[in-house]
């Protein structure tokens, strides 16, 4: 099936300047592009959802390409733990926004495009306002509650969504374009549950991953823009960096097709933060148990009380910093482990940032203990609001 024009006709009406003739010189000259496709690629409103590990490469060279209004949207500033992977910021931009340092770096590469900034959450209230005016989403987020938004939004809107994602070794890629092919919740009908999936932050990604599945979106929103090639319409391309392997996987539009026409079940935006169970890990499970700030902890560490503090993070991040005095028994052990666990103490229970404490305790729960609190914050409340020497990851 051809695909439907996405600048509507826009581009015969864009011109190059002499500059332009000599940055996209290596473009003009393949039959494959030639002029008429740079005009397209000028005429092109692609907008990019997240200016981190797949945002950076993927933003990068679609500035370079000579894609003329680039469209990004982020609500964080940079972090240190950033620059690992997140090649558009840099040492200078710790604590500036994500969107204003990214915005410098896609400038400095290609003055001629234009860069629109859309500094705020993406949420189901603002999705269609910003997604509306642009030709192609190209999805560079890191958690399911965006994903569903963005790919609701996009069959709502029936704008193409270029999708990637990475996690350790591992990368995956397709285009989801609902005017021809499947879209996310084919894929995924149901998000996993809560906690059942660790994002990056939790288990870690290769610094190089994202530039590789980075530079594939890219590829694909040229593609799509130029009407060349076969894009990864109902294909899942998977990486495995380990074994340097890719393998495609083909992907079926579902039958009952969950949003849009012609029989949806999701007919509007929904609070997906809500839908994913994501909101927060606060809400203990039943059986009365609570949170403990990292300050009541340790006024009652000082104090002599015997409270049985519980680690159940990654031994590698045991290694990079711990609490004193607690005990390390990771989430993935604790169903053989747990007996280790004392049911006459107090027990409290961190991680890095509290979402898989708060499995651990549900865990524990069903086991029959009692006395259970939850770490708020994780070790890195602890970090913030304790030790600010310790080393945060």
């Amino acid at each position: 099936m051809p695909l439907p024009d996405l600048l509507a006709g826009r581009w015969p009406d864009v011109a190059l300047t002499q500059s332009e003739y000599a940055r996209y010189s290596r473009h003009v000259i393949m039959p494959e592009v030639g002029l008429d496709g740079q005009r397209k690629l000028k005429a092109a409103r692609v907008l990019v959802i997240g200016t981190g590990g797949l945002g950076s490469p993927l933003a990068l060279y679609l500035a370079a390409a000579g894609v003329g209004t680039l469209g990004l949207v982020d609500f964080d500033t940079v972090d240190a733990s950033n620059l690992q992977r997140q090649i558009i910021h840099g040492s200078k931009d710790i604590g500036r926004s994500k969107c204003q340092s990214a915005a410098d770096k896609l400038r400095d590469i290609n003055p001629d495009i234009t860069v629109v900034l859309h500094e705020e959450r993406f949420t189901s209230k603002n999705a269609e306002a910003i997604v509306r005016d642009y030709d192609i989403v190209v999805d560079g987020t890191d958690n399911f509650p965006t994903r569903y938004l963005v790919n609701d939004v996009c069959v709502l809107l029936n704008k193409p969504n270029v999708y990637g994602s990475i996690f350790r070794f591992d990368g995956q890629a397709t285009v989801f374009h609902p005017a021809v092919g499947p879209s996310y919740r084919c894929l995924y009908p149901e998000p996993p549950p809560p906690g059942e999936v660790p994002s990056c932050a939790e288990g870690g990604v290769l610094g190089i991953l994202p530039g590789v599945i980075g530079c594939i979106q890219a590829t694909e929103t040229v593609k799509l823009i130029l009407g060349i090639g076969e894009p990864l319409i109902g294909r899942l391309l998977h990486y495995d960096a380990l074994n340097m392997t890719f393998k495609t996987y083909k992907i079926r539009r579902d039958p009952k097709w969950p949003v849009g026409e012609p029989h949806p079940t999701v007919k509007g935006l929904i609070d997906y933060e809500q839908f994913c169970g994501v909101r927060g890990v606060a809400a203990p499970p039943a059986g009365g148990v609570g949170e403990i700030t990292p300050e009541q902890l340790k006024k009652r560490v000082d104090a002599g009380e015997a409270v049985y503090v519980l680690d159940v993070r990654n031994p590698n991040e045991f290694q990079i910093c711990r609490i004193p005095g607690t005990v390390l028994l990771p989430l993935p052990e604790l169903p053989a482990r747990y007996a280790e666990v004392p049911k006459d103490r107090e027990v409290v229970v961190h991680c890095k940032s509290g979402m898989r404490s708060a499995k651990a305790i549900e865990f524990l729960t069903g086991q029959g203990y009692t006395r259970l609190l939850n770490l708020t914050g994780g070790i890195l409340g602890w970090a913030e609001k304790v030790d600010p020497g310790m080393p945060k990851y």
